[in-house]
């Protein structure tokens, strides 16, 4: 049984540099790069975060697809991949501190006015502005699983009033949590920003269209690091240019990387920033040579999708 490295993206790590850490990690183990993938016929096992289109047709006896992150959707619906083939991905702490780092640092910018104070400050100008309290400022979030949980949490302890949404109920302390369709007009009307870490399924594409954008507070903030399918992006630079919501903040974006000629470079009320709120894997890669080892020994695997869910 041989795992196959094959990231399908460049920017992070190399196929070669994931082998070799994950070889450390599992001595003996047949770990092999997409660039040296020997006899193909001996993999079982793939690992990827782009699931690229040619190889599920080039593995005959592939059981497992390992996605190094958490969001599968293009894994799951890849027309090519057998349906006997089981789907697995990575819930490490690490990126989701990252993420939950993301939406704070996009959020304390503007309650501590930094925009406004870099630009007095080109223009020679003395000028204090008070910053904005955090217990009279509500911080919405969309998805409360296992990074939305963490960015709910890291809010409410710095004292901000937060409001939590998800499809089922959640507990979570110090977060108002809301579920279900009813419940999601109130909260998009109540925010002052509104994070956004939900994953890509049937439900969840398209549903922040121009209808839920209008729903939103006036001049509120929306701030996305799920996925750029989430948001219909023509509705949103039309509710941007009536100020409903007043700005976005996006590190996931439909098309990426986002075309040069897209209109979203250029909005003055949109922020970007390419795919970078979790980047590390921390102790995660731990899990995929375990599942590694449970594929052979035909144990549970860690962090089994449900294909026909989503995630």
């Amino acid at each position: 049984m041989a795992l196959l490295i094959s990231i399908g993206h460049e920017g992070w790590y190399s196929d070669e540099e994931l082998a070799e850490e994950l070889r450390a990690l599992a001595p003996g183990c047949d770990i092999r790069p997409a660039s040296a993938p020997g006899n193909l016929d001996e993999v079982t096992m793939l690992a990827v975060s782009n699931l690229s289109a040619g190889w599920p047709a080039k593995l005959p006896n592939l059981q497992l697809v390992q996605k190094l992150g958490a969001g599968v959707e293009t894994i799951v619906r890849h027309p090519s991949l057998a349906e006997g083939v089981r789907v697995t991905r990575l819930k490490p702490l690490v990126p989701a501190q990252e993420i939950a780092e993301w939406f704070l640092t996009y959020v304390l910018q503007r309650q501590r006015n930094v925009a406004f104070h870099a630009a007095e400050q080109a223009a020679s100008n003395w000028r204090p502005m008070a910053p904005k309290l955090a217990a009279e400022t509500t911080v919405g979030v969309l998805g409360l699983g296992h990074i939305g949980g963490l960015t709910a949490r890291s809010f409410a302890q710095l004292g901000y009033q937060v409001q939590g949404w998800s499809r089922s109920p959640k507990d979570i302390e110090g977060v108002t949590c809301l579920h279900g369709e009813a419940a999601l007009p109130a909260l998009l009307g109540a925010c002052d920003y509104v994070c956004a870490v939900l994953p890509a399924t049937d439900l969840t594409r398209g549903m922040m269209n121009a209808t839920r954008l209008f729903q939103m507070k006036p001049g509120a903030t929306l701030l996305n690091a799920g996925r750029g399918d989430l948001i219909d992006e023509a509705a949103l630079m039309t509710a941007l240019d009536r100020g409903v919501p007043g700005e976005a903040v996006l590190d996931v974006v439909s098309q990426e990387p986002l075309p040069a000629d897209n209109p979203l470079w250029q909005h003055p009320k949109v922020t970007l920033t390419p795919h970078v709120s979790g980047w590390h894997l921390g102790d995660a890669l731990k899990d995929v040579v375990e599942n590694l080892r449970r594929l052979t020994a035909g144990e549970d695997l860690l962090h089994e999708v449900d294909r026909a869910r989503g995630y």
